[in-house]
């Protein structure tokens, strides 16, 4: 599927900034398996004093860029046209959850792509004994990876609440998964923490959700903005399959790959710091619009 992919954010202050700098991360990845960039443009209004474009660690496409004038807002456009290709079906079986520790024991690879990478506790997955019980209490030892990564985002699906008003960008997952609500970020920072609970290494994915479903089917949450769901290590074989615990569902067609990272602070779609002083407000913008033939 192709699809045509437009994503503004903007941002008003209450009084002039005299500078700043940001780093942008929301050009999609072309990594040349799931899915490949045909166009993309990336805009800043107003124009920036210095612009750089490079890949970070877990080869994410990276824009950082300053402002040395004065400037009451700041907007950035993103135009991109992506083919994303179907998802390979999960085998049956697998490696069992329980060979697992030793398999990860033995691995030697530091390259971004690593399962040792997303084992660890992260700035915004800390290690939460809840969620390791949770995940535990769902898990059996003659349970392959997959099938015990799928039954816990699966139940993350039936436990929780998407609830767009409930949490904040900065809401901790631990407080997130006691009330049993949030968005598609809370899920994602909430199934990470089980899985690397019980051991399974995960990382925090974020990308776009086909906005307009195919004829006859559901809408899925999270399509108005941003998106992310967990990618997850399964063993040599398997490698990487990405789930969306939002939506229960296996991320395919309908998912495009921004970037990947360790959580949410890995891969924001913009950070910074500029010279002001009030409030500001921020707004963004989605339309991913396939391409029919």
């Amino acid at each position: 599927m192709i699809y045509d992919i437009t994503l503004r954010l903007s941002y008003h202050y209450d009084s002039p900034a005299m500078g700043g700098r940001h780093l942008v991360c929301i050009r999609p990845m072309d990594d040349g398996s799931d899915q490949r960039v045909i166009a993309s443009l990336l805009e800043v209004e107003p124009r920036p004093d210095e612009e750089l474009n490079w890949k970070d660690f877990f080869q994410n496409n990276m824009m950082e860029f300053n402002l040395h004038a004065p400037h009451e807002a700041v907007s950035v456009l993103l135009r991109a046209r992506v083919e994303r290709f179907p998802a390979a079906a999960l085998p049956a079986d697998g490696l069992l959850i329980g060979d697992l520790p030793a398999v990860l024991q033995r691995s030697r690879d530091i390259g971004p792509n690593a399962p040792l990478h997303f084992l660890s506790a992260s700035f915004r997955v800390p290690q939460d004994a809840a969620m390791a019980q949770f995940a535990q209490a769902l898990i059996t030892a003659d349970m392959s990876v997959q099938a015990a990564v799928l039954a816990v985002g699966s139940a993350l699906y039936r436990h929780m609440r998407f609830d767009p008003k409930a949490t904040t960008v900065d809401t901790p997952a631990g407080e997130a998964f006691r009330k049993r609500h949030g968005v598609c970020q809370d899920f994602s920072h909430i199934m990470i923490g089980c899985l690397r609970g019980v051991g399974i290494p995960a990382a925090y994915v974020s990308g776009f959700l086909r906005t307009e479903p195919p004829p006859g089917a559901a809408r899925l949450e999270g399509a108005d903005a941003m998106h992310a769901w967990v990618r997850a290590w399964c063993g040599p074989d398997l490698g990487w399959i990405e789930f969306d615990p939002t939506n229960d569902v296996l991320a395919g067609e309908d998912h495009v790959v921004v970037a990947r990272g360790r959580d949410y602070s890995d891969v924001a779609p913009i950070k910074g710091m500029m010279r002001s002083s009030g409030r500001q407000k921020s707004r963004q913008a989605v339309d991913m619009i396939p391409v029919l033939d």
